[in-house]
């Protein structure tokens, strides 16, 4: 039996400055949409170029406060080719970014942003 990923799923408060995070930060495009206004919400899918896994973003009319991010979840991880670059671009783009780092040992290949709801996106150098 195989198992193949489709999607991950985020709760987010403001949907357009969500969108504006992962389309024009991290580049992915949107892949589809669902509005249902009936039930008082939206989602909407991204995924990168190979399209081989997406994120959907749920946004809910009525939220009136943000969502409590579990202490279980983590955060999701995308690969880049120039990672020095894209650290730059985001911080100039003004999100919230940490140094560049490595494991114990090793010299840095990765650095975290945070999206508008608070969520952590790892941004790997890509091989």
């Amino acid at each position: 039996m195989n198992y193949k990923m489709l999607h991950t799923c985020l709760r987010v408060m403001d949907l357009e400055k969500s969108l504006e995070f992962y389309t024009k930060a991290l580049g992915l495009k949107e892949t589809r949409r669902k509005d249902f206004p009936e039930h008082k919400f939206t989602l909407v899918f991204l995924a990168d170029e190979k399209e081989s896994h997406e994120i959907e973003l749920t946004y809910n009319y009525d939220q009136e406060k943000p969502y409590t991010i579990g202490d279980g979840f983590s955060h999701m991880a995308l690969a880049v080719d120039d990672l020095e670059a894209s650290r730059q671009r985001h911080e100039e783009m003004g999100y919230e970014v940490t140094d560049l780092m490595g494991l114990p040992g090793s010299p840095p290949r990765y650095y975290f942003v945070t999206d508008p709801d608070g969520y952590e996106v790892e941004i790997i150098r890509g091989s």
